[in-house]
């Protein structure tokens, strides 16, 4: 886990090193993100040998809640004081983000071509056992009769 953590370390401190280099507007997490995202998409086994310990250190996300309620429980009063921008701008905000994520998902439909991922046949828990003797097949789903937006 050590290992794992060092190198998440290592690459946001290079991003921030490149940040501070090239005075970019970009936060320097970002670019060690976009580094890490690169060196996995281009070296398959790196991703196996950090995916065990990168999911155990999610365990542990909750607890970066803890600054900011603390903020929120010391500055409570300037919360109270300001609590209608506040309320605006957290639903402005999240309506504004379900929107661009819509419609960026739309793009991405857009894009991929149907024939790429054909529907794989639904395995659910709540599966009919009609099927079950193997011998005949449940109806599947025609994908060019698919309605997609």
């Amino acid at each position: 886990m050590i290992k794992t953590f060092t190198v998440l370390l290592a690459y946001q401190c290079l991003g921030e090193l490149i940040a501070y280099a090239a005075n970019l507007p970009i936060p320097g997490a970002v670019i060690g993100m976009v580094l890490l995202l690169a060196s996995l998409s281009l070296r398959p086994g790196f991703s196996s040998a950090l995916e065990s310990d990168a999911l155990a250190l999610l365990r542990f996300l909750p607890l970066l809640f803890v600054p900011a309620g603390v903020g929120i429980m010391v500055f409570a009063g300037r919360v109270a004081h300001d609590l209608l921008p506040i309320a605006v701008s957290v639903v402005v905000s999240t309506a504004l983000t379900i929107v661009v994520t819509a419609l960026v998902g739309q793009g991405l439909c857009a894009l991929w071509p149907p024939s790429a991922a054909p529907l794989a046949p639904l395995t659910t828990p709540f599966a009919s056992s009609l099927h079950t003797d193997k011998k005949t097949v449940p109806a599947t789903a025609d994908i060019a009769k698919v309605d997609t937006p």
